[in-house]
């Protein structure tokens, strides 16, 4: 029941968030689709997450489970490792960053070495080419910055 309580607040803070970025103007533009591309699509991401924990069946019946000392960990291990990918995006650009940070959220929730090391990089560099390629929103390459895309 929790999980359908979290979906249900999730989907409602998503939709006001997005209401909120949709109506956002930057004073200048310096991409085709405005600085709101990204947020929208992150929250409309999420948004579909929740509403998936909200109207998924019950049918198996399965009980939730409880918040244990594993389970805060993941919580508080999750919290800490958005704070170090946001500070160092900037500095490490956004492939190198989202490499690290894919890599560890994988192995955090029990994917393989193999598939964490593969779906790291391929998530991070289809990612940055989605920007970057087809939205046209430039994203920081720090290190990665001489060899220009």
């Amino acid at each position: 029941m929790s999980q359908r309580i979290f979906g249900a607040v999730l989907v409602l803070a998503c939709l006001g968030l997005i209401s909120v970025a949709w109506s956002y103007h930057a004073p200048y533009s310096y991409e085709p689709v405005g600085p709101k591309a990204y947020p929208i699509l992150l929250l409309t991401l999420i948004a579909l997450g929740a509403l998936h924990l909200l109207l998924k069946s019950t049918v198996a019946n399965r009980p939730e489970p409880p918040m244990d000392k594993k389970a805060i960990f993941k919580v508080a291990t999750c919290i800490a490792l958005f704070t170090l990918y946001a500070t160092a995006f900037e500095l490490l650009g956004f492939i190198p960053s989202s490499i690290v940070f894919a890599i560890v959220m994988a192995r955090l929730y029990a994917g393989s070495w193999a598939i964490s090391v593969v779906s790291g990089p391929a998530l991070a560099i289809t990612l940055y080419f989605l920007f970057d390629r087809v939205l046209d929103v430039p994203l920081p390459l720090g290190m990665l910055s001489s060899l220009e895309f």
